[in-house]
């Protein structure tokens, strides 16, 4: 699929020359730091050094007093309190966090996770219903529960306050709970708007600590949670969560709980003979590593069986018996990959074998047949294939439900909204979205959803997008320059990796085919013949005819670092080629 390359303005160029002065480092980088919104050199060096102190105070949030006043009377008068959550990567992380911390001071506490199948997303009446059997007081809701209305009414009929405490887009009405902390509350001044539901967990411990006067360092052991959560649920990277993140990603590298070195040790990922200052591990473990190792393994126990095994795993401290639970959570996974492997190619098959599907500008696909804990993972394969707003959906105890993924720009939670008079449920963010309606609402809701699309959705946003942060040259790619850009990490939304590209390039009589899919070159540029470097493009051995000796193109590509038998060498990861004759 051709890509539409988009290279940022070189704005503020006044501020990009002032700071490469006062920071002494090439102006490339530098106009990394001001498209990421440093202007100055102390927030560049905040952004290079993120500061714990930097974290806001957790009684920002509306009702953060309130929670924290229901916790500690249910803690005085002995009340039963359950940690009740989502069984996705966050929800789990966030449930895990929060019984820990509670655990350190109180016993008379459980944990729930709701069975993706039998209860569905979200606050249960089910789960309601056992609580009230057990004499459960207090229900601390995380990652789930600002929409749910109903089932807190039927809570506080049994006796049971609610404590919510999420962070997605509240609607209309909020619940009548004892606290909602949801710093996306029209009436929440909070500064920082985007943090995961493990993140708001993780605000609930701190206020905490800070009424009790508890020493903050004894938090930094939840940190490793709260970064798994940050990348798995794709929130921006910027502001408190970029330094929840690194302190994160610390605590991964250097004290990793039990749970995720067994996952990781299943990942190949193993601790090293002599540790080092950069991490236990063989390499050092990354936000991508917690988005595509660690993420899908978590998530795998929700999908495939039940979210209250991931918890479980999180919450033990005995390596052997987390290398039992990792080594069943791995199963999962890949019993997860053989069905969404299979689903997505009867989806394709699906869209293939209709014209009208084909050309529409959107996706809706429904089969009773396919697995719930899947859907979500094939909605955004097809995305990716054919790059338009996609829902799949399937049936589950006589509701269908479903899963959406939208792509650059458009708003799937908006288009659902405009949908949601043939819905029973719905929510989720800009770019991810869950559903629920009645089977005969279906052809409603379907052609309702691909109206609303093809009226909002540009041409433009319907061609995936490369953004490239700035265009340079072969020369300036050097191990000092490495070194600096290696510290805008950690990378994802509002910080996504540097992007660079570079034109005229020729190959060195080294293209080959590796893997079958992928190309490997050896880069060099015409103009600058003391200079070459290796690359690799996955998934682009269709370029290997046009690149072959002789031919100039141009590359978008990432820095990384290859490690091969003890030497580190900088290869290109490159994205994307578009070539020319020579």
């Amino acid at each position: 699929m051709e890509k539409r390359w988009v290279v940022k303005d070189n704005e503020h160029e006044d501020i990009v020359s002032k700071l490469s002065d006062s920071l002494g480092i090439d102006s490339v980088l530098t106009r990394l730091l001001v498209q990421r919104g440093v202007r100055s050199f102390p927030e560049a060096k905040e952004f290079f050094r993120p500061s714990i102190e930097g974290l806001h105070d957790p009684f920002l949030m509306k009702d953060m007093d309130i929670a924290i006043q229901r916790i500690e009377q249910a803690i005085e008068k002995g009340e039963r309190i359950m940690v009740y959550g989502d069984y996705d990567v966050d929800g789990t992380t966030a449930v895990a966090l929060t019984y820990a911390f509670l655990e350190d001071f109180y016993d008379n506490i459980e944990f729930y996770i709701p069975d993706r199948y039998k209860e569905g997303y979200g606050i249960s009446l089910a789960g309601i219903d056992y609580a009230h059997k057990n004499n459960i007081k207090v229900i601390i809701a995380l990652d789930c529960g600002i929409k749910a209305i109903n089932q807190v009414n039927y809570a506080a009929e049994k006796g049971i306050d609610f404590i919510i405490c999420d962070h997605h887009r509240p609607g209309d009405q909020l619940p009548a709970a004892k606290a909602i902390v949801d710093p996306k509350r029209k009436d929440c001044q909070y500064p920082y708007k985007e943090l995961s539901g493990c993140g708001i967990g993780f605000k609930l411990a701190q206020a905490y600590y800070q009424k009790k006067r508890l020493p903050f360092d004894e938090l930094m052991k939840f940190l490793d949670l709260v970064a798994v959560s940050i990348a798995a649920d794709i929130v921006p990277i910027t502001g408190e969560n970029r330094i929840l993140a690194y302190y994160g990603l610390q605590r991964l590298n250097f004290k990793p709980r039990a749970g995720f070195e067994s996952i990781l040790f299943y990942s190949n990922i193993i601790r090293k003979s002599q540790p080092t200052t950069t991490s236990v591990f063989s390499r050092d473990i990354t936000i991508s590593d917690a988005v595509f190792l660690i993420g899908p393994r978590i998530n795998a126990a929700g999908r495939m069986k039940s979210g209250n095994a991931a918890v479980e795993l999180l919450l033990c401290q005995r390596m052997g018996e987390t290398h039992l639970l990792s080594r069943d959570i791995n199963s999962n996974n890949n019993d997860r990959r053989n069905l969404d492997t299979e689903i997505t190619r009867q989806a394709l098959e699906m869209i293939d074998s209709n014209p009208e599907l084909k050309e529409s500008k959107s996706t809706v696909l429904f089969s009773p047949q396919w697995h719930k804990g899947v859907i979500g993972i094939v909605a955004s394969r097809l995305t990716e294939h054919y790059y338009r707003p996609t829902i799949i959906l399937t049936e589950s105890n006589g509701v269908i439900t479903g899963s959406a993924r939208s792509v650059k720009d458009f708003d799937v939670y908006d288009a659902i909204d405009a949908c949601s008079d043939y819905l029973e449920h719905f929510g989720g963010h800009k770019y991810a979205a869950g559903l629920s309606l009645k089977p005969e609402n279906l052809e409603a809701f379907s052609q309702a959803f691909d109206e609303t699309v093809s009226k909002t959705i540009t041409d433009r946003m319907l061609v995936p997008e490369i953004e490239i942060d700035a265009e340079i040259k072969l020369s300036q790619i050097t191990h000092k320059f490495f070194r600096i850009l290696k510290q805008f990490a950690p990378h994802g939304p509002g910080n996504m990796t540097p992007v660079f590209l570079t034109r005229g390039v020729t190959d060195r009589n080294t293209a080959r085919v590796v893997g079958q899919k992928h190309l490997k070159v050896t880069i060099s540029h015409p103009h600058e013949p003391g200079k070459s470097i290796s690359g690799i493009a996955f998934q682009q051995a269709h370029h290997f005819d046009a690149v072959v000796w002789g031919k100039y193109f141009d590359i978008v590509y990432q820095i990384e670092e290859n490690e091969w038998n003890g030497t580190r060498n900088l290869q290109l990861n490159i994205k994307d080629i578009k070539t020319y004759l020579k």
